[in-house]
């Protein structure tokens, strides 16, 4: 065997192992297989953002060439079909669990937002399904509609559920608010700020997608599905929905394209096909067209929001005061109600040394596609907050607003650092990574930059976010003291073949990170076997011990753990079969770079020996160990992760059209140990990508009746490549403390410190204007009209 070289291993920008297939149109998505005897599935959706179901007649579908069968919300409730189930539970101030009312996977008495699906027609082929969907005649009654918040929560609004009075999911809090008012009490100066979160569609690169097999000759299900986390898939489906044992349901996620938070939910249309694959006896495939997803596919963020900052005459963060509204949207989605509460708030005290935290957040149902996590999950809209708010301090104090950030930092010697909103940091340099941003964007340059851009009649503006954010979301027992209704632990199996090569199994699911390589490289740094000789398999319940998916930038921290921790007891094993084979102590067997030394000797053993020894165990210590070299392990993490930043954004804006560009942009991030420096420069460069999307062009529109205006690629402005500046990324590391690796998580910063640098810049171009704050995103419209509101303005100055 090969021995590794040390560019292959933790540290090297290793090209992706996946990318070859990938590119070459070698990957094998969902939509790419095709079972015997497959047929089709269509769901019909309503049309309808509230209306009462009072009859489906299906008969003229049913009688249409090819159709097999048409299920409707009350077949999938006759035969003991249950609802789709809420992962985390909320309670409210008063202790109260939050209002959880039924989402059925088929409406069967009304329905509660447009794409909210009625039935499904099983067909021989995609078309015939479509077609037969169209005869299908539903008797709506209309309702009112609640679209937004502010329509739900007011008196006499439309009740979308009899278990939720007034349209309240829950209304919760976290801090302590006598403290918080005390010290507002004795401010020097208050930062009030009213601020929106837009409300985001995903769309990831590969639509949703799913396949449905039953076998008639075992009794098994088989669910293929574009999903982060298929464990996840069938724990809730099996136990909760289908009520089909784990035994006999298998899940499959093949290569994924995109995810983005989006595809770890349990969706409805998984639970259609593998249910109606067992009434038709014959596999089921949908595949979700772009505009279908628009309507069908879990939104992101979506708030509003007041905050205040209490500061002290020299510009101390004394407390911090924030009332949320989030939007949940018609259901509750997997993992809804944790976002805005226990990914958001507390992450309210950011990178700063804020005494006193107080937030209440009442999530509120209205009649639109439901809410949950999208790149960043919470901590974006905790982060856009906060820095916006830093900014508009700065201006109420007169504080430079570099400064004012670096005098409220925590200091690197205070860490561990407690915060008042529950987190404790483990590790940072804040004022490191500010540093290292301000110089590579020549912050000293930019008023330079900005007169020459005056000359050519273009206001220029910079902007800075210094962000932090949790990933790895740990511990089991303190996330289940707080709702979550699952572990958040990883497995990873490390199996040594006899020849010396490696398969991992992990309950990580890769979809765009390059886990094969990245994975790969642990191996490769740890046990000394060349990165090609390494496999990595995940995203199949019938071959990896259970596992909890990709999320939160966990693979690494969490799912990278555990395989640390099998690679141990394979190292552990190894010395004691070494000891055996060269007549030596076990205490006296080192190991290093893929080889099994006697101290102080030169005899030696390679891995390739150790495992041909431990499989063909001719000469092997049999009473003392079982044959075979294959170790799993599970890694539940003590503590989060905290990721933290610093970018910083210059943009154009041509006041004659209100159009901004983007043209510098710089992130500088401390991400822990870095695994490979390529894989983290792209996640970051998307992650900007999308926030920059977020800040200038992407808003998803419901009209005042419910009807969804953004539902099409010709609706909804997504960036592309003019729309994006060159990104340069940089890291400074400081490592987590109390995982294996030190690692912290990459994929979700530049979602995260993104949007508010960009904004912060926008509105230092308008400064002139006088303008305090832009909502997102900042389209050239919305910029045209502050311009031109606040021309005469400036001509009477």
């Amino acid at each position: 065997m090969n021995v590794v070289t040390p560019f292959e291993g933790i540290g090297a920008s290793v090209r992706r192992k996946e990318d070859l297939r990938f590119l070459s149109g070698r990957g094998q998505y969902t939509d790419d297989l095709n079972r015997q005897g497959q047929t089709w599935a269509h769901i019909l959706r309503s049309p309808h953002p509230h209306a009462r179901i009072r009859g489906i007649d299906t008969r003229a579908a049913s009688a249409m060439p090819g159709v097999l069968a048409v299920f409707t919300g009350k077949d999938m409730a006759e035969a003991g079909v249950g609802g789709l189930p809420c992962g985390w539970l909320i309670h409210n101030k008063d202790g109260s669990p939050m209002a959880e009312p039924p989402h059925p996977v088929l409406a069967v008495d009304k329905v509660r937002h447009v794409g909210d699906p009625v039935a499904v027609v099983v067909a021989e082929t995609r078309a015939q399904a479509r077609d037969a969907a169209e005869a299908i005649a539903v008797d709506y009654e209309v309702l009112p509609a609640a679209a937004t918040m502010a329509q739900a929560l007011a008196p006499g609004a439309p009740q979308l559920h009899e278990g939720a009075p007034g349209n309240l999911c829950y209304d919760w809090h976290i801090g302590d608010k006598a403290v918080v008012d005390a010290a507002f009490a004795r401010a020097h100066k208050v930062a009030t700020l009213e601020l929106v979160n837009n409300r985001l569609v995903p769309n990831a690169m590969e639509p949703r997608a799913a396949i449905g097999e039953y076998d008639r000759g075992t009794g098994d299900y088989t669910l293929w599905t574009t999903s982060q986390n298929p464990h996840v898939i069938r724990l809730l489906m099996g136990a909760n929905v289908l009520h089909i044992p784990e035994s006999r349901l298998r899940v499959i996620a093949p290569d994924v394209g995109g995810g983005f938070g989006s595809k770890i939910y349990h969706y409805a249309e998984e639970a259609i096909v593998t249910w109606a694959s067992g009434r038709v006896e014959r596999p089921v495939k949908w595949t979700a067209d772009r505009v279908e997803s628009f309507m069908s596919d879990a939104h992101g963020r979506d708030h509003v929001t007041k905050a205040e900052l209490a500061l002290d005459q020299d510009g101390k963060i004394l407390a911090l005061r924030v009332s949320t509204l989030a939007n949940m949207g018609a259901y509750l989605s997997t993992f809804a109600p944790c976002i805005p509460t226990y990914l958001y708030a507390t992450l309210l005290a950011g990178v700063y040394t804020t005494p006193a935290i107080y937030c209440e957040v009442k999530a509120v149902f209205t009649n639109t596609v439901p809410v949950d996590a999208y790149r960043g999950a919470g901590r974006p809209e905790a982060t856009y907050l906060l820095e916006r708010l830093m900014d508009v301090a700065a201006a109420e104090t007169g504080i430079d607003r570099i400064e004012l950030r670096r005098r409220n930092f925590i200091r690197p010697d205070q860490f561990p650092y407690q915060t008042p909103v529950a987190l404790q940091y483990d590790s940072g340099n804040y004022h490191a990574t500010l540093d290292q941003a301000l110089q590579a964007a020549d912050w000293a340059g930019f008023e330079a930059r900005r007169a020459e851009a005056k000359r050519r009649g273009r206001l220029r503006g910079i902007g800075v976010s210094t962000y932090i954010e949790a990933c790895g979301i740990a511990p089991s027992a303190v996330v289940g003291s707080l709702g979550a209704r699952a572990g958040l632990y990883e497995v990873g199996t490390i199996r040594v073949h006899p020849t010396g090569s490696v398969t991992v199994l992990t309950g990580a699911h890769s979809h765009g990170q390059g886990h094969e390589t990245t994975f790969a490289q642990l191996v490769a740094d740890k046990l000394g076997v060349p990165v090609a000789q390494v496999e990595v398999v995940h995203g199949d319940t019938g071959k990896v011990p259970f596992g909890m998916g990709t999320y939160g930038s966990r693979s690494l921290a969490v799912g990278g753990s555990a395989m640390m921790k099998a690679m141990d007891k394979i190292i552990a094993k190894g010395k004691r079969i070494a000891a055996h084979l060269m007549e030596a102590s076990v205490e006296d067997i080192e190991f290093e770079r893929g080889e099994f030394r006697v101290a102080g000797t030169d005899k030696k053993k390679t891995l390739t020996e150790i495992s041909v020894a431990a499989y063909v165990p001719h000469n092997y210590p049999i009473e003392e160990l079982e044959p075979g070299l294959e170790e799993t392990a599970f890694y539940d993490p003590k503590n989060f992760t905290f990721p933290a930043g610093c970018h910083v954004a210059e943009v154009e804006i041509d006041p004659e059209t209100g159009r901004t560009q983007v043209v510098n942009f710089t992130a500088v991030d401390d991400v822990g140990r870095v695994i490979n420096p390529m894989i983290v420069e792209g996640q970051v460069q998307g992650g900007v990508a999308q926030g920059i999307g977020q800040a200038l062009l992407e808003r998803c529109v419901y009209d005042e009746n419910g009807q969804l205006l953004s539902g099409s690629m010709m609706d909804y402005t997504m960036p592309r490549a003019d729309d994006l500046p060159p990104v340069g990324v940089a890291t400074h590391t400081t490592l987590c403390t109390h995982n294996p690796l030190g690692v912290k998580g990459c994929g979700e910063v530049g979602a995260i410190g993104s949007p508010p640098a960009v904004i912060n810049a926008v509105v230092d171009a308008l400064k002139e204007y006088g303008v305090r704050h832009v909502e997102m995103p900042a389209t050239p419209e919305r910029i045209w009209q502050i311009i031109n509101a606040n021309r005469p303005r400036m001509a009477a100055e």
